[in-house]
């Protein structure tokens, strides 16, 4: 006779599937660059169908050395307002 907790005993496999299903979706939560709540900290804004935003541009056009500093922070102030 197997009883109630089956041929292994209950306790070490009752937790197996939760536990994998928890990997799983904090997996799927926390992949790529930053969590799902980290805001704008290393995270890509990305517009509908997943283009890059007016935002992005200006920040790699500044990273790339493509305009200056002052340009950087006129272009940015007017995305802004």
């Amino acid at each position: 006779m197997m009883g109630f907790n089956g041929p292994w005993g209950g306790f070490p496999w009752m937790w197996i599937f939760p536990l994998i299903f928890l990997v799983i979706l904090l997996i799927f939560l926390f992949r790529g660059t930053g969590g799902p709540m980290c805001g704008g900290s290393g995270m890509h804004r990305r517009g509908p169908g997943g283009e890059s935003t007016a935002r992005d541009i200006l920040d790699q056009r500044y990273a790339r050395g493509a305009i200056s500093a002052d340009d950087y922070q006129r272009m940015k102030k007017d995305l802004e307002a």
